[in-house]
């Protein structure tokens, strides 16, 4: 199956570099894998419909239809409906748009697709997080 196309901020990138600087392990080479081949762009530039760090999203878990909704945090923040970029979906979510989905690996060991259906609130999108010099 191919990789959906993701985008990340510059800004986003240069912190979960630091951050993958003091971790080891599977999702932390997974994250730094899906940095390299993200589309990267300026924190001003990024587009609303996308997860970016500390976006909150509404998606849906397809075989069910169950519908919640999670922040995408770093790992000192999380919390209920608050989902670490070091956890398996935390990792997978960050850089998807709205209508993209992705397959999540449950504790159970069954597959969950997840999609992205709307992102309620982005720090870029509100004028947040831009980078200012």
């Amino acid at each position: 199956m191919a990789l959906p196309v993701i985008t990340v901020s510059r800004l986003d990138v240069a912190r979960l570099e630091a951050l993958l600087s003091d971790v080891d392990g599977e999702v932390a080479d997974g994250l730094e894998e899906e940095l390299l081949r993200a589309t990267v762009v300026e924190p001003k530039d990024m587009p609303a419909d996308v997860v970016t760090m500390n976006s909150r999203i509404r998606c849906r878990e397809q075989g069910r239809g169950r519908e919640m909704c999670l922040t995408l945090v770093y790992p000192h923040d999380t919390g209920p409906q608050r989902v670490s970029i070091l956890a398996p979906v935390g990792a997978a979510l960050l850089g998807l748009s709205v209508g993209q989905s992705i397959d999540w690996p449950a504790p159970n060991g069954k597959v969950l697709k997840l999609e992205i259906l709307a992102v309620e609130y982005q720090p870029e999108a509100n004028g947040e997080d831009l980078g200012g010099e």
